[in-house]
């Protein structure tokens, strides 16, 4: 009897729940490495400590890389929903929420509730 496996990538969501952990177990193995290298400086043993001092800094770019990816992976989700509801809704009301919700992101809430005419405007754009 075979089992489908399971794929951790079959959609975005599985995916960022995956490299969510990976960056929780990278994490872990950050403070375990920290402690060693500690127990290492004052051992006095320095090859080992060189080494050591080697694996920390690539688990510190690895774990940079995968939070970078999991931010990748929540936008993704952010813009995928956004789509999926513009094509529920009418199109040119979700392109103005947008608009008005990219406006209050870049400049403040207080220019995107003042300034009318500039979210009429981007409307005009991205409708034509």
């Amino acid at each position: 009897m075979t089992f489908p496996m399971h794929d951790p990538f079959e959609s975005i969501e599985s995916a960022h729940d995956f490299v969510s952990l990976l960056c929780e177990s990278i994490a872990e193995a950050r403070r375990e490495l920290e402690i060693d290298v500690e127990n290492a400086s004052e051992s006095g043993a320095s090859r080992r400590l060189d080494a050591l001092r080697i694996a920390a800094y690539n688990l510190e770019k690895l774990e940079i890389h995968a939070n970078s990816s999991s931010r990748i992976l929540n936008d993704l989700r952010t813009l995928r929903r956004l789509l999926f509801e513009e094509r529920n809704n009418n199109p040119v009301d979700a392109r103005a929420k947008a608009g008005e919700a990219l406006l209050s992101s870049k400049m403040g809430s207080h220019f995107a509730t003042e300034d009318v005419d500039s979210a009429k405007t981007f409307e005009a754009v991205t409708a034509a």
